[in-house]
């Protein structure tokens, strides 16, 4: 959808193809957080595309709330990390970034002694629900051709060229085709991208319970501003298989009830699932498909798919624009040693 905006706005004529609801698979099933979980940890592509994305969603948020009525709710929540593990070496790549990274002690108002850890103030969120509702709306407030539960079903082609899709409602041509079906884009584009499953807690808390994000050994905490907190997340190879577990439930709660203390036990609202889209490196597919002429991918984004998304949005109509562009994109190219 903000592939299609992006485009929209510079005069091109879109037409959008969902085999369900827009916005409904791994951009609901997230947590919205505004940066790599622990960006370090990542190639410095994934960090380039997350940095150039904040200020984009420092303009989009508003503009999408003034128009549709619905708020993204774009948070300067901040972030704690509480990991040991991880103090150091996140503070030195803070330092070398430019980014404060001050020291804390870290009270979460549980029972026990406050936490060392480090304060992230440049992390903030969006509640991705609402943000994939803003958008939905303001594409058809645009005009932009939504085509909702119309599944492609192959590429049709025009002298060797990608030129337009063939879906069980028919036939679509035109100029070019943007592949960014997240978990399922590989089957479709011959892509090394793999589903990758998610589960997440939702507790019902207070307002003003937890103030921060909390990152500590590879899960986190994220505070909605209405009390929610959002519990996440695993990382599991299950195919394409959504199905929720006990196991996974209570690996997440026990990490929420050591953070928040045991009244969190008995506050999960619901459980649920999503299927990130795997690369092979972490790093999202970006470009003109090489086997496929007049086919552009934007998937791949693994678990940083919101907060990549406005500038993969940008970057992916600049190349279709042949503009220059805003960074280097030979770092999301698809071709030797990433196909």
């Amino acid at each position: 959808m903000l592939s299609a905006l992006q485009l929209h706005s510079r005069g091109w004529r879109v037409s959008v193809f969902d085999s369900g609801s827009a916005g409904r698979e791994s951009s609901w099933a997230g947590g919205g957080i505004l940066s790599p979980i622990l960006p370090w940890n990542y190639p410095e592509a994934v960090w380039q595309l997350s940095r150039r994305s904040l200020p984009l969603y420092d303009a989009l948020a508003p503009e999408l709330a003034e128009a549709t009525g619905v708020d993204p709710e774009l948070t300067a929540s901040g972030a704690m990390l509480l990991d040991p593990d991880q103090i150091q070496a996140g503070a030195a790549w803070c330092a070398a970034a430019g980014l404060a990274a001050p020291e804390i002690d870290a009270i979460l108002q549980t029972r026990g002694p406050s936490l060392p850890g480090l304060l992230l103030p440049w992390i903030g969120q969006i509640r991705n629900p609402r943000l994939g509702q803003a958008l939905r709306l303001r594409l058809r407030q645009l005009g932009i051709a939504l085509h909702e539960n119309t599944p492609v079903t192959g590429w049709l082609r025009d002298g060797g060229r990608v030129a337009g899709v063939d879906t069980a409602a028919g036939e679509h041509r035109g100029d070019c085709v943007v592949l960014a079906a997240g978990a399922w884009s590989g089957a479709l584009g011959a892509l090394p991208v793999a589903p990758v499953r998610g589960q997440m807690l939702l507790l019902r808390a207070a307002p003003g319970r937890l103030k921060r994000i909390v990152l500590d050994g590879g899960r986190y905490l994220i505070p909605r501003r209405d009390g929610r907190i959002l519990v996440g997340s695993t990382v599991e190879s299950a195919g394409f298989d959504k199905r929720v577990t006990g196991a996974a439930r209570e690996e997440l709660l026990a990490f929420a009830v050591g953070l928040l203390g045991t009244e969190a036990a008995g506050q999960v609202e619901t459980q649920w699932s999503g299927l990130r889209p795997g690369s092979a490196d972490g790093i999202p597919y970006i470009g003109e498909h090489p086997a496929l002429p007049g086919l552009w991918v934007n998937t791949g984004h693994y678990r940083n798919g919101l907060v990549m998304a406005p500038a993969s949005a940008e970057l992916l109509a600049d190349l279709m624009e042949g503009k220059p562009t805003q960074l280097d994109a030979a770092a999301y190219r698809l071709g030797a040693g990433r196909l």
